[in-house]
């Protein structure tokens, strides 16, 4: 808790830093910046340049390029491929299943049922018959060789092991016991004097190395690493910044000095020049060539007539006039006798007296 009393209307001041980082960060921090940005800058600039060029490329080379060769891909390889698989393998698949179904499965089903089974029941009949019988003589052996083992193995095993091996184990387990407990504290003692002799000769003079020498070190190494990324970052945003401006002029400079004259010439010049050349040759030429067409067309279609003409008086003069069929009998009234509402049959109907 603070107990000191603070005058009225004056800030408290931030604590200054005094550590050996901050000093070490002001000091590199202005040199490495503008050694960064000024060889960032031009990094910067051909970067944006070969990202304004790749992106030109992409759109007009690389996708045509990729589409065409996909396209290329699927002709010569997706679309054969797929009409091998559905014309060639999926029906000559479907004969071969067919065939491996008639000529294999069914036999096999058929053997199965009709020969293994029965012979499989009847081999199980006989080896149950023939393993219960085994059964039975296997139990009266097993019943004559335990009490056989009983007497002549196990009785005399257990007195040897209750007599004679439980002494000597526990003489043995004691014997052990005893030079374990020699070789653990021989061991101890060693292990003890090599601990202090290391931590002495070794640890101890690495700890203070580590402590006073490599930790300031890398500390410098670390806030001197940590300044020049901030500055390699800040010079890169700088750098895009000068880049966007310089493209931007460019960019205006080629606008100013190509693209609007360019189009003031397209505009005031080439354009009336083009409409003038247009309504003053084009467009003639092009009527003149249409009333051409329109000659040749009138001249080819009269001389088609006349050869028409010509190989009908040929014809004419050769086989003579043609026979014209005679009119079929529609049996339908022609002209007057055709019949109305007034006539009948070519008679008009007189109108009714009146009373």
């Amino acid at each position: 808790m603070d107990l000191e009393k603070r005058p009225h209307g004056r800030p408290q001041e931030p604590p200054r830093r005094t550590d050996p980082e901050g000093c070490v960060a002001a000091a590199v921090r202005v040199p490495v910046r503008i050694v960064v940005l000024v060889l960032v800058v031009p990094v910067r600039m051909v970067w944006d340049v070969l990202a304004v060029a790749g992106r030109f490329l992409l759109d007009t080379v690389g996708r045509p390029v990729g589409r065409a060769l996909a396209w290329l891909g699927r002709a010569l390889f997706v679309w054969p491929l797929v009409g091998l698989w559905r014309y060639v393998v999926v029906p000559v698949a479907k004969g071969v299943g067919w065939l491996g179904n008639v000529l294999l499965a069914v036999p096999a089903v058929w053997v199965y049922r009709w020969v293994l089974t029965p012979v499989g029941q009847a081999l199980g009949w006989f080896f149950r018959g023939a393993g219960a019988v085994l059964v039975a003589v296997g139990r009266g052996l097993y019943a004559g060789l335990a009490r056989l083992a009983r007497y002549f193995v196990v009785v005399p095993a257990a007195w040897l092991y209750a007599w004679v091996l439980t002494p000597v184990g526990h003489l043995l387990a004691w014997c052990g016991r005893s030079v374990l407990w020699c070789l653990g504290k021989a061991v101890t003692g060693v292990g003890t004097v090599l601990y202090w002799t290391v931590r002495v000769l070794l640890v101890l003079p690495a700890l203070a190395v580590w402590r006073w020498v490599l930790a300031p070190v890398g500390r410098v190494l670390a806030v001197i690493g940590r300044e020049v990324l901030d500055a390699l970052g800040h010079a890169w945003r700088v750098a895009g910044y000068v880049s966007r401006a310089v493209g931007r002029a460019l960019g205006a400079l080629f606008r100013w000095t190509v693209a609007e004259p360019a189009r003031w010439v397209y505009r005031s010049v080439l354009t009336p020049v083009g409409h003038a050349v247009r309504g003053t040759v084009l467009r003639p030429l092009a009527d003149a060539a249409r009333g051409a067409r329109r000659a040749g067309r009138q001249a080819l279609r009269s001389a088609r007539l006349s050869v028409r003409q010509v190989r009908a008086d040929l014809r004419r003069t050769l086989f003579g006039e043609p026979d014209r069929a005679l009119p079929a009998d529609r049996r339908e009234p022609l002209g007057a006798q055709t019949r109305t509402l007034e006539t009948r049959t070519g008679r008009e109907t007189s109108p009714p007296m009146r009373g």
